[in-house]
């Protein structure tokens, strides 16, 4: 029996197992975001292990590969602040410390599944989190920097795509929006951009917007305001390196929001941009679903969240030609998000829980 826990840091990935008695089963292996498909194989079966780690453990603050763990079949847990010693501002505390929790006391973990995502449990504090934004996000509003969709007055619409770039999935979705001559607005992850600059150009080559999702998808109510600075910060530095500019809009993962990292928007930055209609593509109901979903509830002025990475996405390539030719039969225009920044009538604050 082992435990493997999965930190991350400026450069990718560090994983350690650890047996029964809490010794090395595995000497610490190191992770470019590039290789997690390799990652995610040899967790199931780690070194000369038989059989896959009881539980594999992240952190709160990393939620960019527990969807492909768990599409994976593998055991999947989360671990919160309260359960684990100080972390650094920027990475997460050591693997062995996550392995070590989940040897000691499993129970004080959150399973995961792919249909509660990432924040399975934690839906007080999600919901909390936006009711006490409501006045930033006011203020973030009245300065054109808050928006959840675009003018309904308009026959446009803005499908975006969260969690990239994916060395399989992205190219995957470019080719499709190619053949139909529609563009999009990706939200990267800084872990990805760092890793799969080429990746980036290539949706910059393509003509599409581009977002910031953050550097490792965290759950922001655990973020203190330097910690969230940081993510946005570095992600737009490697944005800079990739394409030479950082976006102008952000997304938070999950649509999570906390008054004090809005307060880090209020003086400047991207514009905050939601969406209105969620496919729920992230929780893999099929692609008829997926694409049902997307084209029952979108109307002018939408702003459609998909998936091109952090997990198994086959379902959302599936369903991308059915979304897009359904919104081209109703005479719809594919614009930019960040079109919208500045000049979308905004109500409403409500969010899913993904992205």
């Amino acid at each position: 029996m082992s435990y493997a826990g999965i930190a991350w840091s400026a450069d990718g990935y560090e994983v350690e197992v650890i047996d029964a008695e809490g010794n090395r089963a595995t000497a610490p292996t190191r992770w470019g975001a590039e290789r997690v498909p390799e990652l995610i194989t040899w967790l199931e079966a780690p070194g000369t292990a038989s059989e896959p780690p009881r539980a594999v453990v992240v952190e709160s603050t990393n939620g960019l590969v527990d969807g492909l763990l768990t599409a994976a079949g593998l055991t999947v847990y989360r671990a919160d602040p309260w359960v684990l010693p100080e972390r650094p501002d920027f990475g997460s505390v050591p693997a062995r410390a996550l392995a070590e929790r989940a040897r000691a006391d499993l129970a004080s973990l959150a399973p995961l599944t792919a249909e509660g995502g990432g924040q399975t449990g934690r839906d007080d504090d999600y919901h909390g989190g936006i009711g006490r934004s409501a006045g930033r996000e006011a203020e973030l509003a009245r300065k054109g920097r808050w928006f959840r969709h675009g003018p309904r007055d308009r026959h446009e619409v803005a499908l975006t795509f969260d969690d990239g770039p994916d060395p399989v999935f992205t190219r995957q979705v470019l080719d499709i929006l190619a053949r139909y001559e529609v563009h999009a607005t990706f939200f990267c992850v800084g872990l990805h951009v760092h890793a799969l600059p080429d990746e980036v150009r290539r949706i910059v080559d393509a003509g599409h917007g581009l977002g910031n999702h953050t550097w490792s998808h965290p759950f922001l109510p655990d973020l203190s305001p330097r910690q969230f600075r940081l993510q946005l910060e570095r992600t737009d530095e490697a944005f800079t390196r990739a394409v030479g500019r950082a976006p102008a809009v952000f997304r938070p993962p999950y649509g999570a929001r906390t008054p004090e990292a809005l307060g880090e928007l209020l003086s400047g930055g991207p514009a905050l941009a939601l969406w209105d209609v969620d496919s729920w593509d992230w929780a893999r109901p099929g692609p008829e679903k997926i694409a049902r979903t997307v084209l029952d509830h979108t109307r002018p002025g939408s702003l459609i969240l998909m998936h091109d990475g952090g997990g198994d996405r086959r379902q959302s390539v599936a369903a991308l030609p059915a979304v897009i030719e359904g919104l081209l039969e109703r005479n719809l225009r594919f614009v930019a998000a960040e079109e919208w920044a500045g000049g979308a009538r905004r109500e409403g604050t409500g969010a899913s829980h993904e992205g």
